[in-house]
């Protein structure tokens, strides 16, 4: 367990780092290096094509995404695609438990060869063993809760495909900062797609990622000040009560 002097150090040093912020617009997030900075520069497996003649170069019908009716849907590393990101559930629970026991015991001894009659005579009055003892119990418990959420989000946002798995699907990563005065807004999207689900528009919906993960939240001043202190979460950990 870390002493006290250590965790005001690290309380310290946490607190420094957010002084440096002081009078200053959060920074955005570098992508040298990500995921999709490699994918933009890695090169694409070469495609086989056969030598377009004179004739095909100039027709309307060429093969190829650059032609005039080409497929520019999202299939390779590298390419970019638009993730429609529209949130609208709402669920409601409701839970009611409710418990009740009762119970009573009863023991004595009223006849055993006379000799509760004659310990009776010996114990006092109103005392005897014809009702050596009786006992009652009783418990209820009555629960309930109730939960109600509702979400609703409509977002857009430009993905890269980082990587083409062996069985064809791509895997996808987006990231999206707006910074306005001193909040940044942060947009954050991967997953899995089949190319056969992105739309002629080079667009897929939310509900067609496999495995996604979407982050939607920011930070900068407001969102500081949105968040109780170091103090006071440490209080909340340590505190029992």
């Amino acid at each position: 367990m870390m002493k006290p002097k250590l965790m005001l150090v690290a309380l310290a040093f946490a607190g420094c780092g957010k002084l440096e912020q002081v009078g200053r617009a959060p920074e955005f997030s570098s992508l040298d290096g990500s995921n999709q900075q490699y994918a933009m520069y890695s090169a694409t497996l070469p495609e086989d094509a056969a030598p377009a003649s004179d004739t095909d170069a100039s027709s309307l019908w060429a093969a190829g995404t650059d032609s005039l009716f080409g497929d520019r849907r999202a299939a390779q590393r590298g390419d970019i695609l638009t993730v429609v990101i529209q949130i609208d559930d709402s669920a409601s629970i409701s839970n009611s438990t409710g418990r009740s026991r009762n119970g009573k015991q009863t023991s004595g001894l009223p006849e055993l060869m006379g000799i509760p009659q004659r310990v009776d005579a010996m114990l006092p009055d109103g005392a005897s063993l014809a009702n050596a003892y009786e006992s009652s119990s009783s418990s209820t418990f009555k629960g309930q809760g109730s939960v109600a959420r509702k979400e609703k989000i409509t977002l857009r946002i430009a993905a890269t495909v980082v990587e083409k798995l062996p069985n064809g699907v791509l895997k996808i990563e987006g990231q999206q900062e707006v910074r306005v005065n001193f909040e940044m807004r942060e947009l954050i999207v991967t997953g899995y797609v089949r190319p056969a689900d992105i739309s002629r528009q080079n667009e897929i919906t939310y509900d067609k990622i496999a495995g996604a993960r979407i982050s939607y939240g920011g930070r900068g001043q407001i969102t500081d000040m949105q968040q109780p202190t170091y103090g006071q979460q440490v209080a909340d950990i340590v505190m029992p009560f």
